[in-house]
């Protein structure tokens, strides 16, 4: 546990975190049951999302593109 306390209640805390593991096929239905919960996009939203994305990394590539040829045109200017 990443915040331990120390005396009576760590080993009260300890004792309640000791379970049974749980069989495959529980955690299977847990899985789907929560799979069940989540809101999925739509189509229309799935293609604006995959677009935004896109074009977002294509800028962010030519940017670094840029920065890259602007530092070593710098550095063999300065340095022959």
């Amino acid at each position: 546990m990443a915040t331990e306390t120390r005396g009576e209640a760590a080993t009260k805390d300890k004792e309640k975190s000791v379970t049974k593991r749980t069989s495959p096929l529980l955690f299977y239905r847990q899985v789907v049951a929560e799979l069940r919960k989540v809101i999925w996009p739509t189509r229309n939203e799935l293609i604006t999302y995959t677009t935004v994305s896109l074009v977002f990394v294509i800028i962010v590539v030519a940017i670094v593109f840029g920065l890259d040829n602007a530092f070593s045109w710098a550095v063999l200017k300065l340095f022959g």
